[in-house]
């Protein structure tokens, strides 16, 4: 899911914006965030090129064609065509959603990127255009469960790169709070308790912080387990240990994260792997597991740090299987 030809993601994500009139988000301390939209950034329309990809086959046999005499490349814009049209509500920039999906180069049909290796041929993808922008131009503002074909001209991709096509299914909207069985709170740890919409609202209790890294459950999933490396799907909330102020928050952003396990700093990447989607997470991080001596952003040097993680879905990073 998290492929990285060259510029394709951010060339697609600055076309769309440039059409939208959007702005991108920033970048918070702890990971990057989507520019949840309620409008379509680029709504593709069909071509010659889309309309001729044949698509065979289901789950793992699933094949994407390019036929020979077809020229992705003679198109200046992206072209989407619509094998199947769902019957769910319209899938939109922000959302998070299970995904059966194919990327092939035009040229030969290898495939670059492929679902085959998540459950049921399938993985979650959050629609992000700063990240995810070739799901968010094949799938925004069609239902959910349609089925798509877009092909895309090398010269949208970067300098001297090969034409692509993805084929792509919108299978199910997935949770985008922690859905796990709740789980006993532990002595001598922050409370947690949550807002109707499942945001955590964080109470540090009166006594000197942790000198190691403290990981407790509160709620336990059972989805798949995060591997080192993976790149995970989560919404979070993090306070200093000092004065409880929140420093970052995806809830106020108003969308889930998504970022690479080995990306952040070692507390928050030792509560993430081996847990279970559909948990919930209290970590308590030293500065030592944090940022150390040095400030990041509104925390100050030297800060124990606090976060609230649910964990919504993970994508292991290894190659697809040919």
């Amino acid at each position: 899911m998290r492929i990285r030809i060259a510029a394709a993601l951010s060339a697609v994500a600055a076309t769309a914006l440039l059409l939208s009139g959007c702005a991108g988000a920033g970048t918070p301390s702890a990971s990057p965030s989507p520019s949840a939209s309620s409008s379509c950034l680029l709504d593709a329309k069909p071509g010659k090129a889309s309309d001729a990809v044949k698509v065979d086959g289901q789950g793992k046999d699933l094949k994407v064609t390019v036929p020979s005499d077809v020229d992705i490349d003679a198109a200046s814009t992206p072209e989407r065509t619509v094998l199947k049209k769902g019957d769910g509500k319209d899938v939109k920039a922000g959302d998070l959603v299970s995904v059966q999906y194919r990327i092939v180069t035009a040229a030969d049909g290898t495939v670059v990127d492929s679902s085959s290796r998540g459950v049921d041929d399938q993985l979650p993808v959050l629609l992000d255009p700063n990240q995810q922008s070739l799901f968010v131009a094949a799938l925004e503002c069609q239902p959910l469960g349609s089925s798509v074909v877009l092909a895309l001209p090398g010269k949208l991709l970067g300098e001297g790169q090969k034409a692509m096509v993805v084929y792509a299914q919108s299978t199910k909207k997935l949770p985008t709070v922690a859905t796990g069985t709740e789980v006993a709170p532990t002595d001598g740890m922050p409370t947690v308790k949550l807002d109707k919409s499942g945001a955590p609202e964080i109470t540090v209790p009166k006594s000197d912080p942790p000198a190691e890294t403290k990981i407790a459950m509160l709620k336990q999933g059972d989805g798949p387990t995060v591997a080192s490396g993976d790149f995970v799907i989560v919404q979070y909330r993090g306070v200093t240990w000092a004065d409880g102020k929140e420093f970052d928050s995806s809830w106020k952003r108003g969308a889930p994260a998504q970022f690479q396990t080995t990306g952040v700093v070692t507390g928050f990447k030792k509560a993430l792997e081996g847990q279970k989607v559909g948990s919930q997470v209290l970590v308590v991080i030293p500065p030592a597991e944090g940022y150390g001596a040095q400030a990041q952003g509104s925390i100050p040097a030297n800060s124990t740090l606090v976060f609230v993680i649910d964990i919504l879905g993970t994508v292991p990073s290894a190659a697809p299987a040919q």
